[in-house]
């Protein structure tokens, strides 16, 4: 039986993923808490439900503000990060404070809260430039970055807790997340909103290596999808979840794709490529269909054309 539930708190709920994962929940009758220090998330993100939700500023890393808040929640989303790996290239220590000191503290409040379970967000990038495709669950680990190893060390602490302490733990391992509300203007934005802002502006943007790099992007309600399922299934628990959609595109070509929304007839400008970037990256899914149920239903066209019309809009 699918375990139901009233009451969620969703760290970096003001965020790109968490603004729409709390829009969901409310959507569902959650009664949804955020808690977000707006270091990258925006509340402006959270217009349409900032009346039927809690909002709190505060920090992961702060103890006393997570046991105050996680008391009576039954599911946590765990979302909040430093989701740069560039920057956590140049600040490898502090982005480690955030990451993994701020996720540890998460799963501890809701050992000592009785949370039953706890949704973390994990990331692809844990399989590092490993050659086989797609990427499996199975497939031992090999972090190229201080985000990858952060994200990695999440899962053994998820899969500890539940161990010891019987806390239901799941780790989604997101591959290449897009959609509205992506903020284009940081510079560690996903590639896809960079591009189009590029794009309607009429500008050329810049492709790190020689574009021929792939990548599985996954449109944001998706994701949303899985994060539910990983909720509420019963077979969740103790497992760690690839969130992709099986399918990839080059950067070169998604561009091309873009330009063409867009009407840009401009090329791109090729830089070298950054440090601790992942040439190929494509997902299996399987264990995600089988176990949770979960089943893309966004076509990367279809997706991209949505996103496009947001950022338009935003314009």
């Amino acid at each position: 039986m699918a375990f139901m539930f009233r009451r969620a708190l969703v760290t970096g709920g003001a965020g790109f993923i968490g603004s729409h994962l709390v829009a969901a929940l409310v959507g569902q009758g959650c009664d949804v808490t955020v808690l977000d220090n707006l270091a990258s998330g925006h509340q402006t993100n959270l217009d349409t439900v900032k009346d039927k939700i809690t909002f709190i500023k505060g920090d992961i890393k702060d103890e006393r503000v997570l046991n105050r808040i996680i008391k009576g929640c039954e599911v946590v989303f765990h979302l909040a990060a430093v989701v740069s790996v560039t920057q956590t290239v140049k600040d490898p220590v502090g982005s480690a404070l955030v990451n993994e000191l701020g996720a540890i503290r998460v799963l501890d409040a809701a050992r000592k809260n009785g949370v039953r379970r706890v949704v973390l967000s994990s990331s692809s990038a844990v399989y590092g430039d490993a050659p086989q495709l797609p990427k499996s669950e199975s497939m031992i680990p090999a972090p190229m970055s201080p985000y990858a190893v952060q994200k990695l060390t999440n899962e053994y602490y998820a899969e500890l807790y539940h161990r010891l302490y019987g806390l239901e733990a799941v780790c989604l391992r997101y591959f290449n997340v897009y959609g509205p509300h992506q903020d284009p203007s940081s510079p560690y934005s996903g590639v896809i909103s960079i591009f189009m802002l590029k794009a309607i502006n009429g500008e050329a943007p810049i492709i790190y290596g020689d574009g021929g790099q792939t990548r599985d992007f996954v449109f944001v309600k998706d994701v949303v999808q899985a994060n539910l399922l990983a909720a509420a299934h019963e077979a969740a628990p103790g497992r760690v979840f690839n969130v992709g959609t099986s399918s990839s595109v080059s950067v070169n070509g998604l561009w091309e794709m873009i330009a063409r929304l867009a009407q840009c007839r401009l090329p791109a400008k090729h830089e070298a490529p950054r440090p601790g970037d992942i040439v190929h990256s494509l997902a299996s899914i399987q264990r995600a269909k089988e176990l949770l149920g979960f089943q893309p239903s966004v076509t990367f066209e279809e997706g991209l054309r949505l996103t496009f019309a947001w950022y338009r809009q935003s314009k």
